[in-house]
């Protein structure tokens, strides 16, 4: 049988889930959805790679789902090495955006040739023809040869099913797309003998709590087989010796258990337990090592710390730095894109893509029971020839007309200057650059600023000279000065000082930031002061007492509003963000 290997890369949001969903369910998987981790059915992003594969016509298609996100990037660069082209999504609406150009140039890079699906036709302000040429154009930005820009273009509605080759095509279902794939995909195991020493390179990494670790990879050469002996050679040509124990390949979202895999087909390997992604799995000792798989630098890092504070060890199950330490390890061994230092005891600095590549994984770790604190995120700085250099990202904004003042004047105080402007109709599209630190923070202002309505994204471009300083506008923490229950009465006193994070009967204590304050400055309070009785009326006469909806801290919000000496308290039922040190007087000694 016949094996075409694809990928399907977009920009977070674009349909690439959807669409592969629909291309199950024509197949003949029923009830299939890639999104299978309780995290990313919850914010309805892709956070992790995954494989499938399809019987169509008499071929099988192999198909790898990766995220759309610019914080999970280490994820899209190691599976675009084994496959043989990529389906590149774009919104008919958005057109190309930060993300569609990241994933974009990794493929141009390693030779791949596109297939572009048009899709969200049946959006109210969709033109897939001004879509396409945007999308042209990125082609020729980026440097892509002759053979690559003359990419074959699919209409489709991934939510509906349906694809179409013409936009005045008739449609019913996904078999022009299909069609297209078999047309334009190279076939995998043709020209590939099976009688050659085994080649197979893992790029992603699985756990079976009965056979342990498991590697997911293309076989470039040969045939791989249950229980046979292997080498494993790292990139550097030092190698060991291993076994196999079972081999699976998938059919639809399931993986099947096979005698024999050959040269061509994605399969997982059982049996290796000390696998890593980018090894080559051989039977050759004097083959030389497939190329190294290489992964883009971290950019931001934050230390994980035990919790000490009162609170510490009420839900957690997991509160030790022993405990810590394992799980980061753990993580390591399938989440390339991150870097933790085990140099100190107490103390782990774990570097990732963003902001959100750590908030995962803490999102995780709080529901598998551990319990930590996290200080505020920094930038990585690096030296070059002497100098200092930092990371820069480029920000595409899409937001009302009326907003874009605001907007420009905030990002350009943190060093960020305008590239474009592109008008249409009352919404307005900013192109943006300036450095992540400039970044870190401003989410939250930037929903304020564009009353809900505006769309911020934004991608990694490269480390540049230091921007110089940069003044944000600091908002103040409102800090419980006690210990014990939140009272309304108190909470509706303070809440026209600044923007409350709790709401009445939480459990607080002295050194937790329960708010902030407007003017700026840091304000001791006493959330749990009741109304005092007088001589003339009751403690319960008088005022009706109205409170706002409080701000909940989330684990993002927390990392974003945190300032340096504070830690954001992580644990299975809370989140609370707190002093580094608790009492006033501890704090004053600190400033001295």
């Amino acid at each position: 049988m016949e094996i075409r290997n694809i990928a399907i890369i977009a920009h977070v949001d674009h349909g690439k889930t959807t669409l592969t969903d629909a291309i199950l369910k024509q197949c003949g998987v029923e009830a299939a959805s890639m999104d299978s981790n309780k995290i990313e059915q919850e914010r309805g992003i892709t956070i992790y790679a995954k494989n499938a594969s399809v019987e169509y016509k008499g071929t099988k298609i192999n198909i790898v789902d990766t995220p759309g996100h610019a914080d999970f990037g280490s994820e899209v660069e190691r599976v675009l090495r084994s496959i043989d082209s990529v389906l590149l999504i774009i919104d008919a609406q958005e057109g190309p955006m930060p993300q569609t150009r990241f994933v974009l140039k990794k493929s141009l890079e390693l030779g791949l040739k596109p297939i572009v699906v048009i899709n969200k036709i049946d959006k109210p302000a969709a033109d897939p023809a001004r879509s396409e040429e945007q999308v042209l154009e990125l082609f020729f930005d980026l440097g892509a040869s002759d053979e690559q820009s003359d990419f074959p273009v699919v209409y489709a509605i991934g939510r509906d099913g349906v694809a179409m080759k013409n936009l005045d095509d008739e449609h019913k279902d996904l078999t022009p797309l299909l069609d297209t794939i078999l047309e334009n995909v190279p076939a995998a195991n043709e020209g590939h003998s099976l009688d050659v020493p085994l080649m197979l390179q893992p790029f992603n990494l699985a756990y079976d709590n009965f056979m342990g670790r498991l590697a997911i990879g293309r076989i470039y050469e040969g045939t791989v087989n249950p229980n046979q002996n292997v080498i494993v050679k790292k990139p550097d040509g030092t190698s060991r010796t291993g076994r196999t124990t079972k081999i699976f390949t998938f059919r639809g979202l399931d993986r099947v258990e096979t005698d024999a895999a050959s040269a061509g087909d994605i399969v997982l390997v059982a049996g290796l337990s000390d696998i890593f992604i980018g090894e080559t799995i051989t039977t050759n000792a004097e083959a030389t090592p497939l190329p190294a798989i290489a992964v883009d630098q971290p950019t931001i890092s934050v230390n994980f710390l035990i919790n000490n504070s009162p609170f510490a060890g009420r839900e957690g199950k997991f509160v030790t730095s022993r405990q810590i330490r394992e799980r980061l390890e753990k993580e390591l061994e399938v989440n390339v894109g991150l870097k933790v230092d085990f140099s100190q005891s107490d103390v782990f600095r774990v570097s990732g893509r963003g902001e959100l590549h750590i908030a995962v994984l803490l999102e995780n770790m709080r529901r598998e029971g551990y319990e930590l604190q996290v200080s505020q995120p920094q930038v990585l700085f690096h030296e070059e020839n002497g100098k200092k250099m930092e990371p820069f990202e480029e920000v595409i904004i899409d937001t009302p007309s009326s907003f874009q003042g605001a907007i420009i004047e905030r990002l350009g105080l943190r060093a960020f200057i305008l590239q474009n402007l592109v008008q249409h109709e009352n919404q307005v599209r900013l192109t943006l650059k300036g450095p992540t630190r400039g970044l870190l923070g401003y989410r939250s202002q930037f929903v304020i600023d564009t009353k809900g309505e505006g769309v911020l994204s934004s991608r990694f471009i490269s480390f540049e000279p230091y921007a110089g300083e940069i003044k944000k506008r600091q908002v103040g923490s409102m800090i419980s000065m006690t210990s014990g229950k939140t009272l309304g009465y108190s909470l509706w006193t303070l809440q026209e000082r600044g923007v409350l994070y709790i709401t009445p009967a939480v459990e607080v204590y002295e050194g937790m930031v329960i708010g902030n304050t407007s003017k700026g400055e840091e304000m001791m309070v006493n959330p749990t002061k009741g109304k005092n009785q007088s001589n003339v009326r009751s403690s319960g006469m008088d005022e009706a007492i109205v409170l706002y909806p409080a701000y909940e801290i989330t684990i993002e919000r927390g990392l974003e509003t945190m300032s340096e000496n504070e830690y954001l308290e992580v644990t299975p039922k809370s989140i609370r963000l707190r002093k580094q040190q608790l009492s006033e007087n501890a704090r004053a000694k600190s400033r001295r």
